[in-house]
């Protein structure tokens, strides 16, 4: 019997039964060891020695696999086929190597890019050794992410208190969002105007023609200036008489694009189905590992990490077949198609994102796939077999036409075009994907038949005024297409170079653009006035091409760290002389829009408002980053700095104080102010002064003097209970609005019913919550929203819904889901990453055998020695703390 090992147990399950009974088919659950999150994982000063770390839940899986070892004939090692599974495999051979259960035994690496039967046997049958520089680029890139994370982020918290940490690709990728805000802000808007003439022909046709040159010149874009201009050329227009000059139709050809790498399937999953780069690439690692078709589990799509664009030549064949088979021999091109990528050190040999098999068209497996899989693997098919069909032959018809008004002429242009045969078109139908239109699809349209020298009838002339628009916001699909041109990062790590931006709340996504926060704006600032260097584009792209020369054989990876380390360790140690006042005068002029934004009455938007002499500065506190005034603590003003909050305070006024009327019980002015953490209001003035913050979803510019009134009076009587006799009280707190009585506080459903809410009702929702548990919630185990399957340990694992939101339940493991993670979406892989890191050292299933065991010894202790309970009972206790 041969030992085989891969990353997860789907893949596990559907390798075993091609590869029968003389194979045992285990999963090492990704990743069995790592460098430990803490000082001296990486030793520069020993030659970059790494101390990896096994965690409880891998050592158990590395001991399921030793066991197997000992007793086998061989081992296959059959990761993934990039450069993590490549390190993958080196791990867990080299901790089998140090328990010595190898011997002489075999020891093989195989590769497939298809989890098919066909792929995974042609790859058992060719077998080769581990990849050592594939290995040393692994190992490059973890010392170098983990040197920069672990000496630049404890920079950034002492000089930038609020600063998360800043990584070595996610620091640059955050540049670029942060980069273009900047633009964003510094765009000064330009006025242009567009005319165009609605003309008829003789036959009674109608159709627009723009105006493309005038006065002799020809109009470049957006070359009309002003309304002066414009208005003088639509006088032109409407005095003139009209004819065709000429009428050109030129027959065009547009071809496919290539089949997916995963930056153009992520960029498309975004634009067409909505997807975010990491739930992409969790429906296609689903669709790669296997889904079960009629009984057999079948890899619908080949690997999906991966940057090259070629199809295998027997992949190509298969397009051919199913292109004659499903849309006839006029869309197979006379030869097959070949393209190369243009992306950045692009690693050719890795093959395209594709289906398995061209004949299971998303119609024949679509009752196979839920939702998301269904609408995924109908991307890749039709990108697949797009790629390889006949040219959209389109006809361009171009008419030229001549304006004269009495001597003064002017020249108009229409175009339109029509599709003569749609080739390639003819798999997408209606369907658009991002980057498939090219520059000769311009949506123009079927102009009407037009002939040369025929005169024209004028119907109307527009004159449009238009402003120059700043440039958009970088989606996740731009931001990627980005980085990818710009050779930064790889595709194994687009993904989660988004969500560590998202989750370390760097950047926020609103209506699928990236927005830049006011912490991840000030990393950025920081990074590039004191590590100038490590921001840079062309530097990160070319260590990039350095890790991928290391893969290559061509440069050793220890020679690549210390050019590294010796100057970066220079720079570290030269911001131990920083001041914070440096850093505070770097970041002011860097971040001048954001921390100085520009007043409507055109005053010096760095002079304090309410005192009239202090400076505006940006201030350092336990929290973060904020604006306050120089002449503190005799001016108290603060201001946050926040992109949505500063907008809003801007919008409300609240650059200083705003009045809203006085208190009529105590006669005291309630202002509505803006300060470190956001919009509040507050009664009267210094220490003793009363603060509410604006509750969730409300806006300073709808706050008058009724609602401030009621968010200072909180908390608010409600009335006393009727069998307590004591007071029930409303208010807003930590967690949210709430009921409180006699210490027992009870969740309202909004902040509304906080005003509104009477006693009866109040009573209600009290007694509702002493029926529920601890928590709030009814007693008992949240009813599964999802079932995943059984643990390899025992026991199911499911998804629920707690008090803190959704969570992944194995026994008495419930490890919360990640924010913006989809219940529904979770797969067994990520719950067992998930389990395993909440989890500690013991395994609930191991626990318990752990505390039978001590139960049954105690037991046989007091049978032999009923004197020494007290010493048994003493020995059983703690057993048990060691187990918890």
């Amino acid at each position: 019997m041969n030992v085989v090992v891969v990353e997860s147990p789907a893949k596990a399950k559907t390798i075993n039964k091609y590869l029968g009974s003389g194979y045992k088919v285990l999963a090492s659950f990704g990743h069995v060891r790592d460098l430990p999150a803490k000082d001296g994982s990486v030793l520069p000063d020993q030659d970059f020695e790494m101390s990896w770390e096994v965690d409880a839940s891998s050592q158990k899986r590395m001991k399921d696999i030793a066991d197997a070892v000992k007793g086998s004939d061989g081992l296959f090692l059959a990761t993934d086929p990039d450069r993590e599974g490549e390190a993958i495999s080196w791990h867990v051979l080299d901790l089998l190597k140090k328990k010595r259960v190898l011997g002489d035994k075999p020891v093989k690496r195989v590769v497939f890019n298809a989890i098919t039967k066909k792929a995974v046997l042609d790859a058992m049958a060719n077998p080769r050794d581990i990849d050592v520089p594939l290995v040393d680029a692994y190992l490059a890139r973890r010392a170098l992410d983990y040197l920069v994370g672990f000496n630049l982020s404890p920079v950034l918290w002492r000089k930038l208190p609020g600063a998360r940490s800043a990584g070595r690709v996610q620091s640059v990728a955050l540049r670029l969002v942060c980069d273009r805000e900047n633009e964003i802000e510094r765009f000064v808007s330009e006025e242009y105007w567009n005319l165009s003439a609605l003309l008829r022909t003789p036959r009674g046709d109608e159709f627009e023609a723009k105006l493309v040159s005038a006065d002799g010149k020809r109009l470049q874009n957006r070359g009309i200036k002003n309304g002066e201009d414009a208005n003088r050329l639509k006088a032109l227009l409407d005095g003139a008489a009209f004819t065709v000059d000429t009428v050109e139709a030129k027959p065009v050809k547009r071809n496919p694009g290539p089949p997916f790498t995963t930056s153009t399937l992520q960029q498309a999953a975004s634009s067409n189905l909505g997807f975010n780069a990491s739930r992409t690439m969790q429906v296609a690692q689903k669709l790669y590992e296997g889904v079960d078709i009629g009984g057999e589990t079948v890899g619908l799509i080949t690997y999906m990490r991966t940057d090259g664009v070629q199809m295998a030549p027997e992949a190509i064949e298969g397009a051919r077949h199913a292109i004659v088979d499903q849309f006839g021999q006029r869309y197979l091109p006379e030869k097959a198609r070949f393209y190369s990528t243009k992306a950045k050190n692009a690693q050719e040999a890795h093959e395209a994102i594709r289906p398995t098999d061209f004949n299971r068209s998303p119609d024949k497996v679509r009752q196979y796939l839920d939702h998301d899989q269904q609408r995924l693997y109908d991307l890749i098919w039709k990108r697949g077999i797009a790629s390889q069909m006949a040219s959209a032959e389109i006809e361009r018809t171009t008419v030229e036409i001549l304006a004269d008004n009495n001597g003064q002429k002017a020249g108009l242009r229409a175009v339109g075009s029509v599709v003569r045969f749609d080739g390639f078109l003819g798999a997408y139908m209606d369907q658009r994907e991002e980057g498939e239109k090219g520059e000769d699809d311009d949506e123009d349209g079927r102009l009407p038949p037009i002939n040369a020298r025929e005169k024209l009838d004028k119907r109307k002339v527009d004159a449009s005024q238009h402003f120059t628009e700043p440039p958009p916001r970088y989606s996740e699909a731009s931001l990627i297409k980005k980085m990818e041109e710009l050779g930064i990062g790889r595709p194994s790590t687009y993904a989660a170079t988004l969500k560590t931006l998202s989750d370390r709340e760097y950047v926020t996504a609103e209506k699928r653009k990236l927005v830049p926060q006011a912490k991840g704006r000030l990393v950025t600032a920081f990074l590039e006035s004191f590590f100038t260097k490590y921001v840079e584009y062309d530097f990160t792209a070319d260590l990039e091409e350095k890790l991928d020369k290391i893969s290559a054989g061509e440069l050793d990876w220890k020679q690549v760290l210390r050019e590294f380390w010796q100057d970066f360790f220079g720079q570290i140690e030269d911001t131990k002389e920083l001041r914070v006042t440096n850093v505070l005068d770097a970041l002011n002029e860097a971040l001048a829009p954001l921390v100085f934004p520009k007043r409507e009455d055109g005053s010096d938007p760095r002079i304090c408002q309410v005192c009239g002499t202090g400076n505006l500065s940006l201030k350092l506190g336990k929290y973060g980053a904020f604006v306050g005034c120089s002449n503190y603590p005799e001016c108290n003003y603060t201001r946050q700095l926040s992109s949505e909050g500063g907008a809003d305070a801007e919008a409300a006024g609240l650059n200083e104080p705003k009045a809203l009327g006085a208190d009529p019980h105590t006669g005291e002015e309630i202002t509505l102010r803006s300060g470190r953490f956001g919009p509040y209001v507050q009664r009267g003035e210094g220490k003793e002064a009363k603060r509410s913050s604006l509750p969730k979803g409300w806006k300073p510019e709808d706050i008058d003097h009724e609602k401030a009134l009621a968010l200072i009076s909180l908390p608010r009587d409600v009335g006393k209970h009727p069998e307590s006799g004591k007071m029930i009280s409303a208010g807003i707190g930590r967690y949210g609005p709430f009921l409180l009585h006699d210490g027992t506080y009870a969740n309202l459903e909004s902040v509304e019913d906080v005003f509104s809410i009477g006693l009866n009702r109040a009573v209600t929702v009290l007694a509702e919550k002493q029926s529920k548990g601890p928590g709030g919630r009814t007693r008992g185990t949240p009813a599964a929203l999802k079932e995943l399957g059984d643990h390899p340990d025992g026991g199911a694992v499911t998804v629920r819904d707690g008090r803190y939101g959704p969570y992944v339940n194995w026994g008495k493991i419930n490890a919360t889901l990640p924010k913006g993670m989809d219940p529904q979406s979770v797969t067994m892989e990520q719950a067992m990453a998930l389990i395993v890191e909440k989890g500690g050292k013991a395994a609930p299933a191991k626990a318990k055998a752990k505390k039978t065991a001590t139960k049954a010894a105690a037991d046989t202790k007091k049978t032999k020695a009923p004197a020494k309970k007290a010493p048994a009972k003493k020995t059983a206790t703690k057993a048990k703390k060691t187990d918890t």
